[in-house]
């Protein structure tokens, strides 16, 4: 048991480790190549030669970014049938026909016009290499759309039901599964944040040049499109992030109570707007879990249910199946000890049914399906052994849900400067404070991105799918020594993956401040 909770424990951190790594790559791809193709598409039209130039240089910074992603998203694919065997089974065809399509439609799409993207400039007409241009971003956001569908299946299990004679989920609607509120939120709230990415380290990059009064020019045209281009975006993942909450209060509340810190729910529940929590607060021990908070009243419930008197379970009403009808009156749902018991009469039916199944005993066999289907929503219930198995980690969730928040809120005032600055007072884009500021924001971009896969995916621990399948049941049957050994290795190979490409775009960049971009077409 010990080796088994060790693998299982190297194989989250090898995961969380490679999902880390691959997702500083992604969301920057994504706004690089929104960002080049308006650049090319004003070059397309004004035949302004400067425009060709500028989104030349950004598309160069954008292809050493692109490969790096490339090598980091197949390591993660494999891993799923390395270290999670049993999950890859357990899911069947549903988790892989978009991981398929992604690879073989979008991740082709993209791949193949990349190339034109990039050598194609004296070999094609200027409208079939715009087209390429545009057809590579769609084939990126087309590659993240199927792999953020899967990982909404994951967070929300939907459009399979379960066949206990392969003992495994199999697919029965494909449009439940890839047109799920909680899929299309998570894809227009990713996507739109990589605008926001790709933005702040345009922004940041042309700081820079201007802190170097290097490429003045360039930098302010840059920094204007790159401002439009982040301000719509954080405008838009402002939006997109209201309707992920009310997808994640729907679907995952004991997510949304830990994302607040939130024992205890009420009607008219309030949002913690800055917080401490008590380190020492253990569930059942009655205490204040905050040592300090400034609190937005009723701002919770509004967010979540978009009615301020809404009631709000915490962690131990999700616990104990309390919760309150549209009245105030207290209702009883079922509990997570209920669900422990019904998951584990679930699993109970299941193995019933694969013994009737090889003696051969039909009505026996369709008595336990009956039972199977009847508490089949608690089956990964019946894996864990108390009901606080079942809380995810409140601190980490707590912590990271309001470093995106808090960095959201300071993208958009800087988004605003930035452009009134660029429009009203282009002279004070000479600040060295504001070009601190813009400098600041490109490691404070990714900071937010990663806090927020932090939030998604720590926040549904312990499930790998939501209430079917919990972690320590997805792993594969493979030493602790074995993981702890590719662990380093990818440790080791990730570093040295950054360090490459940080010295090559720092190179390239410091290469560019030593030249005139506008008027040098060799780049």
């Amino acid at each position: 048991m010990d080796d088994l909770l060790s693998t299982v424990d190297w194989s989250r951190w090898q995961f969380a480790l490679t999902a880390i790594v691959h997702w500083l790559f992604v969301p920057l791809s994504i706004g690089l190549s929104l960002i080049v193709g308006i650049m090319e598409t004003i070059y397309y039209k004004t035949k302004n030669e400067r425009w060709k130039r500028l989104a030349k240089f950004w598309m160069l910074l954008f292809g050493i970014n692109f490969a790096c992603g490339v090598a980091t998203g197949i390591i993660l694919e494999f891993e799923f049938g390395t270290n999670w065997s049993n999950y890859s089974w357990f899911v069947g065809d549903i988790f892989g026909a978009p991981l398929a399509i992604e690879g073989i439609a979008a991740f082709f799409l993209e791949s193949t016009f990349i190339a034109v993207m990039f050598f194609g400039w004296k070999r094609v007409s200027p409208g079939f290499h715009l087209a390429s241009t545009w057809l590579t971003a769609v084939g990126i956001c087309l590659s993240a759309f199927w792999i953020l569908v899967a990982n909404a299946w994951m967070q929300y299990p939907a459009g399979m039901e379960f066949d206990p004679a392969q003992m495994r989920n199999v697919m029965v609607s494909f449009a439940d599964v890839a047109l799920s509120p909680v899929a299309l939120n998570k894809f227009f709230h990713t996507v739109l944040s990589g605008w926001v990415l790709g933005a702040g380290f345009v922004v940041g990059v042309s700081c820079w040049f201007l802190f170097k009064k290097s490429n003045v020019e360039f930098a302010k045209d840059s920094l204007k499109i790159a401002s439009w281009v982040g301000l719509v975006g954080i405008v838009l993942t402002m939006w997109t992030g209201d309707g992920s909450a009310v997808e994640v209060s729907r679907v995952q509340p004991m997510k949304l109570a830990a994302m607040e810190g939130l024992y205890n729910g009420s009607k008219g529940q309030g949002l913690v707007g800055i917080g401490v929590l008590d380190p020492s607060k253990e569930r059942t021990d009655g205490k204040d879990a905050m040592l300090f908070e400034i609190e937005i009243p009723k701002a919770l419930s509004i967010l979540a249910k978009h009615d301020m008197d809404a009631f709000i379970p915490g962690i131990n009403d999700l616990i104990d199946g309390i919760e309150l009808d549209e009245n105030g009156d207290t209702i009883r749902t079922v509990s997570y000890c209920e669900r422990i018991e019904r998951g584990q009469a679930a699993q109970q039916a299941l193995r019933d049914y694969d013994a009737a199944s090889k003696a051969g005993d039909n009505a026996a066999m369709d008595e336990a399906v009956k039972r199977l289907k009847a508490d089949f929503q608690y089956f990964g219930y019946g894996y864990l052994d108390n009901p606080d198995e079942a809380v995810p980690p409140v601190a980490v969730t707590f912590y990271a849900f309001r470093v995106m928040v808090i960095c959201g809120g300071y993208f958009l005032l800087f988004f605003l400067v930035m452009l009134f600055l660029s429009y009203r007072k282009p002279v004070h884009l000479e600040n060295r404070w504001v070009l601190f500021f813009g400098v600041l924001t490109i490691p404070l971009v990714w900071i937010a991105s990663e806090a927020g896969w932090v939030v998604a995916e720590v926040g549904r621990q312990p499930w790998v799918i939501e209430g079917l399948l919990p972690t320590r049941a997805a792993v594969s049957s493979i030493s602790a020594g074995s993981v702890k050994l590719t662990f380093w290795l990818f440790a080791i190979v990730f570093a040295c993956l950054l360090t490459a490409e940080v010295s090559i775009l720092c190179k390239e960049i410091k290469k560019a401040s030593k030249r005139d971009i506008l008027s040098d077409d060799k780049h």
